[in-house]
């Protein structure tokens, strides 16, 4: 199949640093390359591929100090999709809505993923002025704000086996560690998290992106304050090379959200290392977690020190083998195969169908 992907541009594919959309983009394309099929990848200039790149900026417009507006830099992209579509049977979006209207003529070969939250007042009307539009979510729990939009499939993001590998036997005794990984947001939990490591008695190590504004507020006020302590390290961003490292040598992920999460790759990811996650049970969290195989979905702070304190009763290697089951890089490309064949399957009973 010839299949455009469209990634946001405010991040490479992958990523240098935080970027879970451009992240997943990437993991997909190079899968969908070693099947055999005809891949365009649409991105920043810095992005890193073995799909045909077409770069709609230079580098990622979030590390670029000289882009004041990055819409029109996407606007740009879309129309140079627009421009070539004819030469593909699949375009694949990325970019959450902003394509819905150049698109609509083209509907019956486009697929669109909603990487984001969809609880928003605004989304439900937007979604049926263009239900026309396939949409994937990547967890029955995201889609169920919108049950009435065209929904194709759920699809679980996936990452190649390779990328976080197995860490069987993680640092004991003053080396163990909990892990946090994410965002820096009152609903990511990070207090939580700190809250947990200090009544535990084990480390929290912190590797955090800190958006300008609220978030930066957030993190200087309620955050900055609980880090001047031992047990508490804040390790900014860390890149692709850092993660499995950080990951893999934690004795947990904790996950303490407060939101309804769409998926959570920072999950699969510490699964894919062996590293089991202790989370809350919202969003898409009772979907990725396996209560009492990768985890513990518990609903208190107390139930998560309980957690804790029997987290390294979990297998690791079984861990492991059951993110190689569910959260495959291969096993999500086999999913969209099948909803890119679906949309062609449909195109071809509308031909038939033609008076």
């Amino acid at each position: 199949m010839k299949i455009a992907q469209i990634a946001p541009l405010a991040e490479s594919v992958p990523p240098k640093l935080y970027g879970g959309t451009e992240r997943v983009v990437s993991y997909l394309t190079e899968e969908l390359v070693r099947l055999g099929h005809d891949v365009t990848l649409f991105a920043s200039g810095d992005s890193s591929t073995s799909a045909r790149l077409i770069a709609s900026a230079p580098r990622a417009l979030r590390l670029d100090a000289g882009v004041k507006d990055p819409l029109p830099h996407l606007v740009m992209m879309l129309e140079r999709v627009r421009q070539l579509a004819h030469e593909f049977d699949v375009l694949h979006f990325h970019v959450e809505s902003v394509h819905l209207p150049m698109f609509r003529a083209l509907a019956r070969k486009s697929l669109t993923t909603l990487h984001g939250r969809l609880d928003l007042p605004e989304l439900p009307a937007l979604y049926r002025e263009f239900r026309e539009m396939p949409l994937v979510s990547i967890s029955d729990s995201q889609r169920r704000f919108l049950p009435a939009a065209n929904w194709a499939a759920t699809v679980y993001h996936g990452l190649a086996a390779e990328v976080c590998p197995l860490n069987p036997s993680p640092p004991r005794g003053p080396g163990r560690y909990f892990a946090f990984l994410g965002r820096v947001s009152p609903e990511k939990g990070l207090e939580r998290a700190i809250e947990i490591a200090r009544r535990v008695g084990v480390r929290l190590r912190i590797a955090a992106k800190i958006e300008p504004g609220a978030d930066e507020r957030y993190f200087r006020e309620r955050v900055a304050p609980l880090l001047g302590t031992q047990l508490v390290e804040f390790l900014g961003e860390v890149d692709e090379t850092g993660k499995p490292a950080f990951l893999g040598n934690a004795a947990a992920l904790l996950f303490p959200i407060d939101w309804p999460e769409p998926f959570g790759l920072a999950m699969i990811e510490a699964m894919s290392c062996g590293t089991p996650v202790i989370a809350w049970p919202n969003g898409s969290v009772p979907e990725i977690v396996d209560e009492g195989v990768t985890g513990f979905i518990v609903d208190s702070v107390d139930k998560a020190v309980s957690a804790a304190q029997k987290i390294a009763l979990l297998d690791r290697a079984r861990v492991r083998a059951r993110f190689e089951q569910r959260f495959s890089a291969a096993r999500m490309a086999r999913d969209y195969l099948a909803v890119y064949r679906s949309l062609g399957r449909q195109r071809a009973l509308r031909v038939v169908k033609a008076p």
